[in-house]
């Protein structure tokens, strides 16, 4: 609970950092620029907050490692979701109101995780998980986010160090296998995600792993 409120709050902060003329650089996920990756920020703090509203009376389906599924290819940027971001991040106009709208959102996502009991089950997506496992899951969803935000900006902060150690710490359980330790955890998160090619050395050294990359999560 404690790790997710970390993560969120580095996130908007860095985002809160941002000059106008970063919002129309490229981010790490492709397709988007950071204005776009920026307004999916604001639909994931809704996200949050209607799921810990979203309260469950049966037994939890999933924990914070099996929500996450893995799709057989990455993005392409070309999916209809992603394109109405696009066109939602567009309709802003001036990045100050970006900016606002997710301090605004984000802010009450990141009061009501402080708030929830981690043991409430909460229902969304079609499945049910405790707040606790929930609010974990989103641990990934942030780091990963911060990566593709600072992508392209490298005067700017990067995620925390430990919600990056939590974050390869569940992909190595989605994957079943650990990267090899040569690899920091940023490197790791980058290959293992897809979010970079490895180099010869790092393929050489990921084995049989290296074929099953990347693990694209959904």
């Amino acid at each position: 609970m404690d790790l997710f409120s970390r993560s969120w709050a580095a996130l908007r902060a860095a985002v809160a950092e941002l000059s106008d003329e970063d919002f129309a650089r490229p981010s790490g996920c492709t397709g988007w620029l950071v204005r776009d990756l920026v307004c999916h920020l604001v639909i994931d703090a809704q996200d949050v907050l209607i799921t810990l509203v979203t309260p469950a009376d049966t037994e939890p389906t999933r924990d914070a490692v099996t929500y996450w599924e893995v799709a057989d290819t990455p993005p392409t940027g070309d999916d209809p979701l992603d394109a109405l971001i696009v066109r939602l991040a567009a309709a802003y106009e001036e990045p100050r109101l970006l900016k606002f709208h997710l301090d605004d959102v984000g802010s009450a996502a990141g009061r009501a995780a402080a708030l929830a009991d981690p043991g409430l089950r909460v229902a969304t997506r079609g499945q049910v998980l405790t707040a606790g496992d929930y609010l974990s899951a989103y641990v990934l969803e942030w780091t990963l986010h911060h990566l593709d935000l600072v992508a392209h900006l490298p005067a700017a902060a990067g995620p925390p160090a430990e919600g990056l150690a939590r974050s390869r710490a569940m992909l190595e359980k989605i994957a079943g296998a650990a990267f090899p330790a040569s690899f920091s955890d940023t490197d790791a998160l980058l290959v293992g995600t897809g979010r970079r090619a490895p180099t010869a050395a790092e393929k050489a050294e990921l084995g049989e792993m290296a074929a099953r990359l990347p693990f694209v999560l959904g």
